[in-house]
This record gives C-alpha cells, structure tokens and sequence, in this order.
C-alpha cells in the first residue's frame, strides 16, 4: 500500500543573471507555474537581475501563485544550489506566506 503523498516540487535554478522558480508536477510532467526575473510582474520592477532582494520577490510571488491554485504543501528541490544565500531567502519568503516544506 503505497500513502506517499503527491506534492508539486519548487525547482530553484540560478543562471548567471537570473533566477527561476518552477513548480513542477511530477505525474503530469509539466511546469504548473513559475516566477523568475524574467517575469513581466518582477521585471519591471527590479533592476538589478539577480540579488537577495529580487530572490525575495520571486519567493513571495510564487507562494501567491500557490495559494490562489489552492496548494499549501510542495517540495523544494535547490537543484546543485548550496542553501544559502539567494536561496535561501527564497525559500524563507515562499514560508513566510505559509507554504509548507
């Protein structure tokens, strides 16, 4: 009997300018949602690619998204990324908006 319990997983990427969080559903094997600097929402705003401010942004704007789709739960998956620093800020504002990992 198998109780695993089916949660989205958070996937953190850094590129050299820019970072990216993905929620993935790992049954379907598609991306349900994502912010990054990229993102028209955080684009205009910041400046500055990559830094501990924008990795804020993007951790509270992805914890927004799962709460509208009703997902408290995820796993968070830092890929090769030690937690530290930008990540680490990132994943303290998706929990300061009470997603759960």
């Amino acid at each position: 009997m198998n109780n695993k319990v089916k949660r989205p997983r958070l996937y953190i990427f850094k590129s050299n300018k820019h970072l990216y969080a993905h929620i993935i559903d790992d049954d379907k094997k598609q991306i349900i949602t994502s912010s990054s600097t990229t993102s028209r929402e955080l684009n205009n705003k910041y400046r500055v690619f990559r830094n501990s401010t924008t990795a804020k942004a993007i951790g509270k704007s992805i914890a927004l998204k799962l709460k509208k789709m009703g997902i408290k739960q995820i796993i968070f998956d830092r890929g090769r990324n030690i937690y530290h620093g930008q990540i680490k800020i990132l994943a303290d504002a998706a929990r300061a908006e009470g997603i759960i990992f």
